[in-house]
């Protein structure tokens, strides 16, 4: 722990640096392989969406020892259409969801686990979703994850500055596509748990971006009236500077979000909490990762292409006249030429 606060020290003094800024084009090949599987997994496999999102109904049945094959069976005796997903939820219940079904073929699903598991027809949780209500659902949900959007950039335009806005969308948007699609390729249904999860990452990765956006503003404030460092080298000191922080805190995030989604939903079965717990660790880390490798260099290269900042970068690097130092005058031809001959004096006798 005491080296880890001596290289935070070390960093936020600049003694040591990690250069972060500079090699924005390999963090940009990372994130484009993980996109690009993103982007596989959503075309091959897609999103399973849960009923109530699609509708259909939903049967959980309590029975100590019973088993998947044996609810599969069950359902497929009845002969209704679609294939039935089947889960376990803890040790002792199972639950069935298939797709839309009429009066007659959800009593006909109920009476065949009833039969199969010897149990009530009373004791079998029903729950019916119809699609209007899926599609209610899908469109609030959609409607609330692009008001956010749009409250963060107006919000982050007039607290900060218009390009820090857009540099904490871009990694919005890269920590949402990157988590769906691993969420894609992992095969979780897609409930209203997992909408809540993807809004939380949201507010994290924001949260994370601001403050090293409030460490990059307060290191820029009056970079230009100096030549001691670029943009973009000022922008790498602030990244460095809050970077032991961001770790510190997302590890901090991440333990009991990784106990829920490998303790809760992996060993003890609460399959209720999956869908929130994988969402929540999948977001918090592609947005701890965002907020150091993509908002910040994005934002560097945004500012660097203004002309103050061109103007800056060259006078850091030497190649143009520093501000303040006065133009020296073009020497005279006969000094180019070296001393003149002077004319020999006459001695007088």
């Amino acid at each position: 722990m005491s080296k880890l606060s001596g290289l935070g020290g070390r960093l936020y003094r600049g003694e040591t640096s990690i250069e972060i800024i500079g090699r924005r084009r390999r963090w940009y090949a990372v994130s484009a392989v993980f996109v690009l599987l993103s982007i596989g997994a959503l075309s091959i496999q897609g999103l399973h969406l849960g009923i109530e999102f699609k509708g259909g109904s939903s049967f959980t049945v309590t029975k100590a020892g019973a088993s998947i094959e044996d609810a599969r069976s069950a359902v497929t005796a009845t002969g209704v259409p679609g294939e039935a997903i089947v889960q376990t939820i803890g040790s002792d219940k199972i639950r069935v969801q298939t797709g839309a079904l009429n009066t007659v073929q959800n009593n006909a699903v109920q009476d065949a686990l009833a039969a199969k598991f010897s149990v009530a027809v009373e004791s079998i949780d029903t729950q019916i979703v119809g699609p209007s209500w899926g599609k209610e659902i899908t469109r609030k949900a959609l409607y609330g994850l692009f008001g956010f959007l749009i409250c963060v950039m107006l919000y982050l335009a007039m607290a900060f500055e218009p390009k820090m806005a857009i540099a904490a969308i871009a990694a919005v948007v890269h920590d949402v596509f990157i988590t769906v699609g691993i969420y894609a390729l992992v095969g979780f249904d897609v409930t209203p748990a997992t909408v809540i999860g993807f809004l939380t990452i949201l507010g994290y990765s924001l949260y994370d971006t601001v403050v090293v956006f409030d460490k990059i503003r307060e290191n820029t404030r009056t970079i230009t009236s100096s030549s001691k460092s670029t943009y973009s080298q000022a922008t790498n000191l602030a990244v460095n500077q809050t970077l032991i922080r961001s770790m510190n805190t997302s590890l901090i995030a991440l333990l009991p979000v990784g106990s829920i989604l490998f303790v809760g939903a992996g060993l003890l079965g609460a399959g209720t909490l999956k869908d929130l717990s994988l969402a929540l660790f999948i977001g918090l880390a592609v947005g701890t990762y965002s907020s150091i490798f993509i908002a910040p260099p994005v934002l560097a290269q945004l500012r660097e292409k203004e002309p103050a900042m061109q103007a800056l970068a060259k006078r850091v690097n030497g190649r143009g006249v520093p501000a303040g130092v006065e133009t020296p005058a073009p020497a005279h031809s006969d000094e180019r030429r070296g001393p003149r001959n002077q004319p020999k004096r006459k001695h007088r006798k």
